[in-house]
């Protein structure tokens, strides 16, 4: 495992200042639960407001905050509430997701477009606002949740898998941009995650976690200055391997155990 500190590691969470994006259950609200345990000033924002407000209401130190990621005008009003009432906050976490499972033949044009208007154009409408603060700032950490299901193709994963491609590309360009200017970067690949999300899967989930699990998993990766947070590892290891096999091996392999 690589341990080299791409970002600067984030320790004393007492000083730390997190939105996140996609908090309203799954793995955005065990890390909301992880980071408040842990003393951090924790920002909530999800489309249902009232589960957060519920969550908040018994913890200092907590606020929600309402947003719909595929209203652009939402997204840039309540960022100026925000800057309002926080200052600029020292991590952003995008864990907004939507997903359901679908194959080309049954290739449905709305759903392609649901998964990218939340899964990866609600991160872009995020970082749209904000990067400019940060950017002025000299300073923050951006980290984005993904999914090992971006890593290749895989089945049931037509509209899913493509936007969570696009999330690892993205990851990886805002590092080298912003690292010169201060800027932390983090990307975010789960294994199977047990959620409302996963749940719709009919097959069996190897070394499925729990969210407090993944949520642990994180925070210890922003703890080591790590770019790409990937977890658990042996199941990732894997995936992995098969990122680098040649075409003609990797679809006989899917063929064998997804036919």
């Amino acid at each position: 495992m690589n341990t080299v500190a791409l970002n600067p590691p984030i320790k004393n969470w007492t000083t730390q200042k997190v939105w996140i994006i996609g908090a309203s259950s799954g793995i955005g609200l065990a890390l909301a639960q992880c980071l408040h345990e842990q003393g951090a000033e924790v920002l909530l924002s999800a489309r249902r407001v009232e589960a957060l407000s519920d969550w908040c209401a018994t913890r200092k130190n907590t606020w929600a905050y309402p947003l719909d990621v595929s209203d652009p005008a939402r997204v840039a009003a309540q960022w100026s509430v925000l800057l309002e009432q926080h200052g600029v906050p020292d991590l952003i976490v995008y864990a907004a997701g939507h997903y359901l499972p679908l194959r080309a033949e049954a290739f449905n044009l709305a759903e392609m477009e649901r998964h990218n208007d939340i899964n990866y154009l609600g991160a872009c409408r995020v970082l749209a606002v904000a990067l400019p603060s940060l950017v002025t700032l000299g300073r923050g950490h951006i980290a984005l949740i993904s999914s090992v299901a971006g890593y290749r193709g895989l089945p049931n994963a037509l509209a899913y898998g493509p936007t969570k491609a696009a999330l690892i590309n993205l990851a990886e360009i805002l590092f080298h941009d912003l690292r010169p200017r201060g800027i932390g970067v983090s990307l975010i690949n789960p294994g199977f995650v047990k959620t409302a999300l996963t749940d719709q899967n009919g097959f069996h989930m190897p070394a499925l976690l729990t969210p407090d699990q993944a949520a642990r998993q994180i925070v210890r990766g922003w703890s080591q200055g790590r770019f790409e947070i990937d977890f658990p590892k042996r199941f990732t290891f894997w995936l992995r391997l098969v990122r680098c096999l040649p075409n003609r091996l990797y679809f006989s392999l899917l063929k064998r155990i997804a036919p």
